[in-house]
């Protein structure tokens, strides 16, 4: 399963992969706004946005970047790692 983040902290980058990796998921995070990204995101899965921690023009590129692919959404306002868990085991169990 692939999944993207949207948002979240740049120092937690190491353990949103790393625990992305505990349920085999491959991850790609995306902390900051890069003027391609919607080109990055590629085909995920799940796309997961933080939304405490990220502009409104970057979420609305996410979401229509992951409709275009089908991929679920999830939206979660708080950037901590145990909400990361808690969406995965969701959605990967």
């Amino acid at each position: 399963m692939s999944v993207v983040i949207i948002g979240g902290h740049d120092r937690m980058v190491c353990q949103y992969k790393k625990i992305c990796k505990e349920y085999q998921c491959k991850a790609k995070v995306f902390t900051q706004m890069s003027g391609n990204l919607k080109d990055k995101i590629g085909c995920p899965d799940l796309v997961v946005l933080f939304t405490n921690t990220v502009s409104h023009k970057m979420v609305r590129c996410a979401v229509a970047e992951a409709q275009k692919v089908q991929a679920d959404i999830v939206r979660c306002h708080t950037s901590s790692g145990s909400a990361l868990t808690e969406i995965l085991s969701e959605k990967c169990c």
